[in-house]
């Protein structure tokens, strides 16, 4: 349920003045329908953020992200001069291109999708690069492959899934935070207190 609330975009925009100074706070709906919605919507999140690990569907124990529209149109050569160290999105024809390679269809809303200023795909691409972006923290970050590996054009398939899918469910999260903040929520003396042992962290 907390997956659900805080996953769509309208949490940060409409409480971006609050989230400035203090810690995220939960609206929790007094409709027990509506927040069981809320539940099965933070479920597949979390199955799709996890690339199928968690709270997989009772109908699929596959393990796998499902299917999305992306394919590898061209797949990034597996050779060392085909590693590539470019790429950029083509609007006009919603391609990525990866170097030589060429993935499609990928929308502005995947390619521009962001959490917390992160964009995803941007940020994968780059640590990827022959010669890779961000920062070092080790010379361990220098141990590198030589070519570009077929696991990489599956992973980043697999990405540009797991975005698709989220996409998809925007419209799905936005209605529920709007129903949820529209009607009556618990007050924050509504709720028990924790206990001196409760609050202890858990032993390790």
């Amino acid at each position: 349920y907390c997956y659900a609330v805080l996953a769509g975009p309208e949490y940060t925009s409409r409480f971006a003045e609050e989230l400035a100074t203090s810690s995220p706070r939960i609206p929790i709906t007094t409709d027990v329908s509506l927040f069981r919605q809320g539940v099965e919507l933070g479920r597949r999140l979390i199955w799709l953020h996890t690339y199928g690990e968690r709270f997989v569907p009772e109908n699929d124990q596959s393990g796998n992200v499902p299917t999305g529209r992306a394919r590898a149109v061209r797949p990034v050569p597996v050779t060392a001069e085909g590693y590539p160290n470019d790429f950029h999105w083509d609007e006009a024809t919603e391609t990525l291109h990866v170097g030589e390679g060429t993935f499609a269809p990928v929308s502005r809303k995947v390619w521009e999708f962001e959490v917390s200023g992160l964009r995803p795909v941007k940020s994968w691409l780059g640590y990827r690069m022959r010669e890779p972006s961000g920062r070092k923290s080790s010379p361990l970050d220098d141990i590198r492959p030589r070519e570009w590996p077929a696991e990489f054009t599956e992973e980043l398939l697999e990405l540009l899934w797991v975005l698709e899918h989220t996409v998809n469910m925007s419209a799905d999260l936005s209605t529920f935070f709007e129903t949820v903040i529209q009607g009556d929520v618990l007050a924050a003396e509504d709720l028990p207190m924790p206990t001196e042992d409760q609050r202890k962290a858990p032993e390790i």
